[in-house]
C-alpha cells in the first residue's frame, strides 16, 4: 500500500452529517436536571458542610441525600460510600487500602485488561515489592474462573486481594463477577472490583454479592466529572489517599465537591428510574442491530469479543486495512466520534493493550491488519442514530481505503512529502 499525507486523507470527508458522538465510555453528556441542581447549590448551598452553623449543615443535608441516592443506585448503605473525585481515585483508594489491611500479604491478582488506573497503580506498587498475578482469560478477554480457583487452592496465604472489572471499557466484556467474588469469600480473600463501565448502565445490588469494595464514576451515567464513588462492605477498612480534615468519615480529607454530589444523586435518580423501568434491555438489540448494519455494509469487519457476554453500551469493532488512528480523525472531520479505547491517554491513539492481552483476535490475523475503533453509547442513543452512524463509517472506509498516515521514513529523503498513490 502507498501512503498520502495525513491532511491530504482529512480532506476526504465530502459527506456532511449531524454530528454524532459514540465516545460515551469517554464521558457522558451531563443531564439537564443534573446542571440545574448544581448551579442551584453553587447559588444557595455553597457553605462548608463541615460548618456546623445553619447555612453549613444545609449543605450538609444536601451531601447526605445524594449519598443516600448513590448508595441506593448500588445498592449498599450510605454509610458504605466514600465521595472522590472520580473512579481512578476510587481504585487507588481500594487497592491501596486492601494490601494496607492484609500486610504483609503482598500478592495481588487481577486480569491483563484492567483499565490503566489499576494496570499502572500495580506497576507502580511492583517497585515496591507488591507481586501481581494475571489470570487466565480466553481469547474474548473473558477470565477463566477455573484460573482463580487454582490460585485460590495453591497460593492463598499469599493473596492480598483480587481485583477485576466488571465490564470492560474497550471491548464491553463482562467479566464473571459474582462467581470470582463467590471463589475469594469462600477462601477468606477481599475482592475489589472498577464497575466504572457497569454502574448506572445495569442493575447493581452489592448487597447481594460478596465483593468488598467496588469504585465507580459519576460522569460515566451523566453525572458531572470529577465526581466519584468507593463503596467498601461494612467492616472493611478504607486507608485515605489524601488526609487533613477528616471528611468523609476520615476516608478521604479536604472539603467536599458539594455541586459535584448533588450532581452524581441527581444522575443517580435518573439511572435507577431508567433501570426500573427496564431501559437496560430496550438497548441490546440496538448493540446488535448497530453490528449487524457495520458488516452488512464492511463485510470484512470485525467485532472484538463477539463470543463474550457485553454490555450494551460497547461494540469494539476491526477494519481491514485500515489505521485506527486515520480512521477516527476522518470520522471526527465528517462528524462523528469514536474511541481506539481508553480516553485516558492524553489524547494518544497507541495500540490497545487490552486487545494485545487478549491475543491475536480475528480483527488481528494475518495477512491482514485491522485498526479497531471504539463505539459506545448512552441510553439517549437511538436505533437511527447507530444506523446513520454505521453508513458513515462505510463511507469513511472506503475514502481512506490503503491510506496510511506519513511515517518517518516518508520524509527521510525529502523535507516535503510527497503524495503516493495507494497502488505504488
Amino acid at each position: 500500500m502507498g501512503s498520502l499525507p495525513l491532511s491530504q486523507g482529512l480532506a476526504l470527508h465530502w459527506w456532511t452529517m449531524t454530528r454524532l458522538y459514540l465516545d460515551h465510555n469517554a464521558t457522558t453528556p451531563q443531564s439537564e436536571a443534573v446542571t440545574t441542581a448544581m448551579l442551584e447549590v453553587m447559588r444557595s448551598n455553597w457553605s462548608n458542610p463541615s460548618s456546623i452553623h445553619r447555612s453549613g449543615q444545609e449543605s450538609r443535608r444536601a451531601v447526605d441525600d445524594a449519598r443516600a441516592v448513590v448508595s441506593a443506585l448500588i445498592g449498599g448503605s450510605p454509610a458504605e460510600l466514600t465521595f472522590t473525585s472520580g473512579g481512578t481515585e476510587s481504585v487507588n483508594t481500594a487497592i491501596r487500602s486492601l494490601l494496607r489491611a492484609r500486610a504483609p500479604r503482598s500478592l495481588v491478582v487481577t486480569s491483563s485488561v484492567e483499565h490503566s488506573a489499576v494496570r499502572e497503580l500495580l506497576e507502580v506498587l511492583g517497585e515496591d515489592g507488591v507481586d501481581c498475578v494475571h489470570l487466565d482469560m480466553d481469547s474474548a478477554g473473558r477470565v477463566d474462573p477455573a484460573s482463580l480457583a487454582h490460585l485460590l487452592s495453591t497460593r492463598g496465604d499469599d493473596i492480598a486481594l483480587v481485583s477485576v472489572m466488571w465490564a470492560n471499557n474497550e471491548t464491553g466484556v463482562i467479566e464473571p463477577i459474582e462467581a470470582l467474588a463467590a471463589m475469594c469469600h469462600d477462601a477468606g480473600v477481599p475482592m475489589h472490583s472498577d464497575a466504572t463501565q457497569w454502574v448506572g448502565k445495569m442493575p447493581t445490588d452489592v448487597s447481594s454479592l460478596p465483593l468488598d469494595m467496588i469504585s465507580f464514576a459519576g460522569h460515566k451515567f451523566h453525572g458531572p466529572k470529577g465526581i466519584g464513588g468507593l463503596w467498601a462492605r461494612s467492616g472493611s477498612v478504607v486507608a485515605p489517599l489524601i488526609r487533613g480534615g477528616g471528611q468523609e468519615r476520615g476516608r478521604r480529607g479536604g472539603t467536599e465537591n458539594v455541586p459535584g454530589i448533588v450532581g452524581m444523586g441527581v444522575a443517580a435518580r435518573e439511572a435507577m428510574d431508567w433501570l426500573q423501568a427496564g431501559g437496560h434491555d430496550s438497548m441490546e438489540p440496538l448493540r446488535e442491530c448497530f453490528e449487524q448494519s457495520v458488516r452488512r455494509l464492511i463485510p470484512n469487519a470485525c467485532v472484538n469479543s463477539e463470543s463474550a457476554p457485553r454490555i450494551w453500551s460497547t461494540s469494539s469493532i476491526g477494519f481491514p486495512g485500515i489505521e485506527a488512528e486515520l480512521l477516527l480523525l476522518v470520522l471526527s472531520e465528517g462528524g462523528l466520534d469514536a474511541s481506539a479505547g481508553s480516553a485516558c491517554s492524553s489524547g494518544a491513539v497507541k495500540d490497545s493493550s487490552v486487545l494485545e492481552a487478549m491475543g491475536r483476535q480475528p480483527c488481528q490475523v494475518d495477512p491482514a491488519d485491522y485498526g479497531s475503533v471504539r463505539f459506545s453509547w448512552c441510553r439517549h442513543t437511538s436505533e437511527a442514530m447507530l444506523t446513520q452512524a454505521a453508513e458513515h463509517i462505510d463511507r469513511a472506509c472506503k475514502g481512506i481505503a490503503g491510506i496510511h498516515p506519513p511515517t518517518k521514513s516518508d520524509f527521510a529523503d525529502s523535507s516535503t512529502p510527497s503524495m503516493s498513490s495507494p497502488s505504488d
